[in-house]
């Protein structure tokens, strides 16, 4: 019974630390909200990379699969490439000019149906060679023919190629009959220093003055006499 009634006036430590619990509990909530302690948040969490490892892993895994250029062939275009843009372009130039040259030629050709078809009667034997507009007086011709009529001008063709000649013929008989003149001389050559002594221009002229747009300035033409140049040039007789 004495061991009894001494345990129990001893102290609970248990007890007491839950009265202590209590006693500060009790305390807290008597204090004002503002002087309350908050928790505070936690740190925001990071998205990117938090090291210098992890932007290289970062890096890699974008990079991943992306060659890098062949620094070796340089930039040039491929040969090939230019050399196939370069015969597309010769090609469209020579179209375009085989287009210009087929409308010159049906420009003429519809010319002609206008001023009434046939506008000159040319003959030529080989050696000397005569043209007239069908309108034109034979008598005129005939003075022609004998170099009777004075040269108001002279153009020498020798060592033009044909396209040439032909541009400066038309040009030359264009300016000598705006300036009013009548009688010119053409000098084409006996083509003696022609390959194979073949005289081109010879065999182109009477056309152009018959059929081209020099014609459009002639009103006759003969092969002129020795004394102006013979066989290798021309009386031209130009429109009024």
């Amino acid at each position: 019974m004495a061991a009894k009634k001494k345990d129990k006036g001893r102290a609970n430590p248990f007890e007491a630390l839950r009265a202590l619990k209590e006693e500060l509990a009790k305390k807290e909530e008597a204090k004002p909200a503002a002087s309350r302690k908050v928790a505070a948040p936690p740190p925001p969490r990071r998205t990117g990379p938090e090291t210098p490892e992890d932007e290289a892993l970062l890096m890699h895994r974008l990079f991943a699969g992306v060659e890098p250029l062949d620094r070796s062939k340089g930039t040039r275009v491929p040969r090939q490439t230019v050399e196939r843009g370069a015969a597309a372009e010769q090609h469209a130039r020579r179209g375009a000019d085989a287009a210009r040259r087929e409308a010159e030629a049906v420009h003429e050709h519809l010319r002609a149906l206008v001023e009434g078809g046939t506008r000159f009667e040319v003959e030529d034997d080989g050696r000397h060679v005569e043209g007239r507009r069908v309108e034109l007086p034979p008598d005129t011709l005939r003075k022609l023919r004998r170099g009777v009529l004075p040269i108001d001008g002279r153009l020498d063709m020798h060592g033009m190629t044909a396209g040439e000649a032909r541009v400066q013929l038309e040009l030359f008989l264009r300016t000598m009959r705006g300036r009013g003149e009548r009688c010119v001389l053409v000098i084409h050559g006996k083509g003696e220093h022609s390959p194979q002594g073949v005289a081109i221009l010879r065999g182109e002229i009477s056309a152009w003055l018959s059929q081209g747009r020099s014609s459009e300035h002639v009103a006759a033409f003969v092969t002129a006499r020795e004394a102006d140049g013979g066989e290798g040039a021309l009386y031209v007789l130009l429109r009024r």
